[in-house]
């Protein structure tokens, strides 16, 4: 049942991505993000750490787990589609000792010239465990003559390779898992087989947005006078291009965004002058950057002297 809510986990992420078709922020050199839940057990730390090639690194710690990987997207141009390979690995590690590791599946978006934006994710998902289990995910690419978009098949296999259990559903509405060796195309939730609900997409909001964000989305960006006092002036609510956008003041966050622009391709010059990410380092023995720690006790004190303030003017110094 864990690796069925891993697959599960992974394969979720995409779920709200249908319909997410415009080009996002780009993130500053060394801007971070945190989410902070204490209710939860849960607390999560991202940076940029490199601009070129762009690589962005999180490390997130809940109760009886935690999870960390960086990301680098390749992308191919198509003419009339973009194709992005997402490069990276993520890794899940339990306090008992389990640990599962994957990477994200392909995605490219047609009709960039003409028509109707739409996006399609497809490839394998390999989730691979170091104990008992691993799983391998199908992302099924959508064909001019099969028009049942966004199916997913996966099976899990011990570590002996026999199958135990079998996944289908779509990645924008559900999954099912059913015990055994059944083909996974044959489950569903109208399949005679005993298949169990893994996992439903919850019900999105009543109002669209321009990035199809979720509800829980949504409220990441909500920057409250208690919050601001606690977040390094590097956290992305920070930002004052995005801010102004997503209060409709367009004329200030047009102004802002060319600023930025400018410090981003300033971003080249400190990378080469032997720049450091402030809360990641990569291992000699390792290709993914880890958390080094410190973030949250700096958080504490209040005490960000080590941050750059690269929201601020532009200095020669820089």
């Amino acid at each position: 049942m864990r690796i069925l809510s891993v697959a599960a986990f992974a394969v979720s992420g995409y779920a709200s991505t249908d319909g997410r078709i415009y080009k996002p922020f780009n993130p500053l050199l060394g801007e971070t993000y945190e989410a902070d839940f204490p209710d939860k057990g849960l607390h999560f730390i991202s940076e940029k750490v490199s601009h070129h090639p762009m690589i962005l690194a999180c490390h997130c710690e809940g109760r009886g787990w935690k999870l960390w990987g960086d990301t680098n997207l390749k992308s191919k141009f198509w003419g009339r589609s973009i194709q992005v390979d997402p490069v990276g690995t993520l890794t899940l590690e339990f306090d008992d000792g389990e640990v599962f590791q994957w990477g994200k599946v392909t995605t490219s978006i047609y009709n960039i010239i003409i028509g109707k934006l739409y996006c399609e994710h497809y490839g394998a998902m390999y989730i691979r465990g170091n104990q008992d289990y691993s799983c391998k995910i199908k992302f099924k690419e959508q064909s001019i003559v099969e028009r049942n978009p966004h199916q997913v098949h996966g099976v899990i296999h011990d570590k002996n390779g026999k199958r135990v259990a079998t996944i289908s559903g779509k990645w924008d509405e559900s999954l099912h898992y059913c015990m055994g060796d059944s083909p996974s195309e044959d489950i569903g939730q109208d399949s005679d087989s005993k298949s169990h609900l893994l996992w439903k997409r919850s019900k999105p909001p009543n109002f669209e947005t321009k990035y199809n964000l979720t509800r829980f989305a949504i409220t990441l960006n909500e920057l409250s006078p208690e919050l601001k006092k606690k977040l390094p002036p590097t956290d992305s609510r920070l930002r004052p291009d995005q801010r102004f956008l997503e209060n409709g003041e367009y004329d200030m966050a047009d102004t802002e965004k060319l600023r930025l622009e400018q410090r981003q391709r300033e971003a080249s010059k400190r990378q080469e002058r032997g720049w450091q990410p402030r809360w990641f380092a990569k291992p000699k023995d390792s290709d993914t950057y880890q958390y080094k720690g410190g973030y949250w006790e700096a958080r504490k004190t209040g005490k960000w002297n080590s941050c750059p303030h690269i929201f601020g003017e532009i200095s020669q110094h820089i």
